[in-house]
């Protein structure tokens, strides 16, 4: 077992020691969901005041809209939230590349068939933080999977303040 997953052992087991929320339904209570990025230096719960059962959270690289469609269209028909939070970051590792730089990288360093498995994969890099927000927010907004009724904004969270602005 790695040492990582010894913590997670040991962390967990501390945790269900004292964990009373069994009884949580199944929707979030709130009736939203947040999608930020994957990014080890937010935390949307503590940032957001979100405690568990208020809200779907959804993170992947660069909190792109197109790649958390899926996820969004189950927890808005299937599970009743009808309010996204887009959530992008300052110092997004998504501002850092291109998808040559990420397809080269892949070659490079995982050999030909890595690189033919992944050719013609988007890797969804932006070069704007805040066109990158508005274009997420219209991308859902003009989604014929997303009721007109559901409130879409998007955000920046600063990693440098822990503070949120809103961008639309």
């Amino acid at each position: 077992m790695s040492a990582i997953q010894d913590n997670l052992k040991k962390a967990n087991a501390e945790y269900a020691s004292a964990f009373d929320k069994g009884h949580l339904p199944l929707p979030p209570g709130k009736k939203y969901l947040v999608l930020t990025c994957m990014d080890a230096r937010i935390d949307p719960a503590a940032a957001l005041g979100i405690s568990l059962g208020d809200a779907h959270v959804i993170r992947n690289a660069g909190a792109s809209a197109a790649d958390a469609l899926r996820s969004i269209v189950i927890s808005q028909q299937l599970l009743g939230t009808h309010e996204v939070v887009l959530i992008k970051h300052t110092g997004c590792g998504m501002l850092t590349f291109t998808n040559d730089v990420a397809h080269a990288l892949v070659e490079k360093n995982l050999g030909g068939e890595a690189a033919r498995e992944v050719e013609g994969l988007d890797f969804l890099p932006f070069q704007d933080l805040e066109e990158a927000v508005k274009r997420d927010v219209q991308f859902l907004r003009e989604s014929k999977v997303i009721a007109n009724e559901v409130v879409v904004s998007g955000w920046v969270y600063e990693v440098e303040s822990g503070k949120v602005r809103q961008v639309v």
